[in-house]
């Protein structure tokens, strides 16, 4: 008999030290983990690409090294071969590291309920043992809120004897640079100038947000003031530069950005080629993929296996299967050995088209690969059984996982909740959510209010959301966006504009779509006064720079 999501919670509600300690260090590895592109196409495609989860490894899974955290999302090919290239890696024993995480907790819990003018006098009673680990894991929790970001790191700022490092400076650019605050920005560059703490990896960090925001111009712009501020642009800056302007959506410019060094002063290497070819394969442009790993091989640089991987993903992105098959039978003929990725990516690549019996295949040819099997394999393999509805296959990997210790973490969790809640089996994600044996992410809680306000189920949408601010954790822009869209629908104006007014409070700008349908609410209730009220201070946090 298949065994239900309610069953399936309730077995692994189990107090087990042991496994609690591994679930927390997953939890712990989980915030700095790698996050390729090639692997997470786009906010809402995440759960059927397991893959993207990977940390410890680089994106391709070549020589694991256990406990470095690295960050892929500036410089693809950088995270492979080099060291991080966004945060300084904190070496802080592991007791530290957990009290810097509750103390962090603890600081955003305060933050997140009050008002900036009293931010400062809160934190001071806080009575927390400022270091530079904690700010910056505060900085790190804060990310997707600006103004508060820049409050706690002020405040921080006065406190006696206490200097900011430049990760956290670089941590606080990032939030900034996601709500458009570049004057500010640059006005914290001149102070990281000042105090000796600038690095190239900030000049990434502010092109990227300029890349995001669409503004290419400014972004390679950025890359060239390094040499303003006297650094020496090198050839891994041009290749920092083309896999910025990729991993932003601007496959296109970065191609130009190629083609025109190349005929000036930049010879390109195998890292330049392999850029592009995520860049390309994320936009599934096929044909692009195989001109440039033709032009790759005319130059006479080999394909690798980070190389094979992108193809192949790319392929199984496409769903051209047979075509990711082939190239991953030629890299072997090649003696070239496959990643741990490579074979996620075939199995999440399969298992996602109902291809069950071609993706067990490759998971058994995984696990006589000598790489030792990782969650991130695990869970594609979840998600394959997900796919053809088997849940109780499903549910026994998970047990597998258990037994092996390498899991279950919150993706784990994440992608039974997303197949529970497509085959309509709501009652079950609850349970599911319910008897969790690690911390939800904000993903797993954006999952659960986005399925409570499907379902018009407004008070456990709120529920799930209180519980998760109880924790500290901030909701992101789509998170506000389904509950103000759901708190529209059924009417509650006076709730959908007080969370409003809370999302612009933490710097996150409305998207038009929302805010169009909280407008037309208020106008078909005579309540002109108060959109005005709502544009005007959209309009402010749009247009006001934030003083420093």
């Amino acid at each position: 008999m298949a065994q239900s999501g309610a069953a399936f919670a309730r077995q692994f509600k189990k107090d087990d030290p042991v496994l609690d300690m591994v679930d927390r260090e997953i939890l712990k590895r989980g915030r700095y983990r790698v996050t390729p592109g090639a692997w997470c196409l786009s906010h809402s495609s995440w759960w059927t690409d397991p893959c993207s989860e990977w940390d410890d490894v680089n994106s391709f899974g070549i020589e694991s090294i256990p406990w470095i955290q690295k960050a892929s999302n500036l410089n693809f090919y950088e995270s492979i071969h080099a060291g991080s290239v966004e945060t300084q890696v904190s070496t802080i024993a592991a007791d530290d590291e957990i009290r810097v995480s509750q103390d962090a907790e603890r600081i955003c819990k305060i933050v997140s309920k009050i008002s900036d003018s009293s931010v400062e006098n809160l934190l001071d009673e806080a009575s927390v043992k400022l270091s530079p680990a904690l700010m910056e894991e505060v900085l790190k929790k804060l990310s997707n809120a600006g103004v508060l970001a820049l409050s706690v790191f002020k405040w921080a700022e006065n406190q006696k004897g206490f200097k900011h490092t430049t990760a956290s400076y670089n941590t606080l650019i990032e939030s900034l640079g996601k709500i458009k605050q570049f004057k500010l920005v640059w006005s914290l560059v001149d102070d990281m100038k000042q105090k000796k703490l600038l690095s190239k990896d900030t000049f990434a960090l502010i092109s990227r947000r300029y890349a995001r925001a669409r503004k290419v111009k400014e972004a390679i712009t950025t890359f060239h003031k390094m040499e303003d501020y006297g650094f020496k642009m090198e050839p891994t800056d041009f290749n920092r530069m083309l896999d910025t302007l990729s991993k932003s959506r601007n496959v296109g410019d970065a191609q130009k950005v190629f083609d025109k060094m190349k005929k000036k002063r930049f010879e390109p290497d195998i890292k330049s080629y392999t850029i592009l070819l995520e860049g390309w394969g994320q936009e599934l442009n096929l044909l692009r993929v195989n001109e440039v790993y033709g032009e790759m091989k005319d130059e006479g640089f080999e394909p690798d296996v980070v190389t094979y991987g992108i193809i192949i993903n790319a392929h199984c992105k496409a769903k051209k299967h047979d075509e990711a098959i082939r190239f991953f039978n030629e890299m072997e003929q090649r003696n070239c050995k496959p990643s741990p990725h490579i074979f996620c990516s075939l199995i999440n690549g399969l298992g996602s088209e109902k291809k069950l019996t071609q993706a067990l295949e490759f998971f058994e040819r995984s696990k006589s690969s000598g790489f030792p099997l990782e969650a991130p394999t695990y869970n594609a393999l979840v998600g394959a059984y997900c796919w053809s509805k088997r849940m109780e296959d499903a549910f026994k990997v998970v047990e597998q996982m258990r037994s092996k210790g390498v899991g279950p973490n919150a993706r784990t969790y994440d992608i039974i909740l997303h197949h529970l809640i497509r085959m309509q089996r709501t009652k079950e994600a609850y349970e599911v959510y319910q008897q969790m044996s690690c911390e939800p992410t904000v993903s797993t809680y954006e999952i659960m209010v986005r399925m409570f306000c499907n379902k018009e189920r407004l008070d456990m949408a709120i529920k799930i959301w209180d519980e998760m601010r109880g924790k500290g954790v901030l909701p992101g822009m789509h998170m506000f966006s389904s509950l103000i869209t759901a708190m529209c629908h059924e009417n509650k104006l006076d709730e959908a504009c007080e969370y409003f007014n809370e999302m612009l409070d933490v710097g996150i700008k409305a998207p038009g779509h929302m805010f169009s349908r909280l407008k037309q609410a208020l106008l078909d209730e005579g309540r002109k006064d108060k959109v005005v009220d709502l544009a005007v201070k959209m309009d402010r946090l749009r247009k006001t720079q934030l003083l420093s």
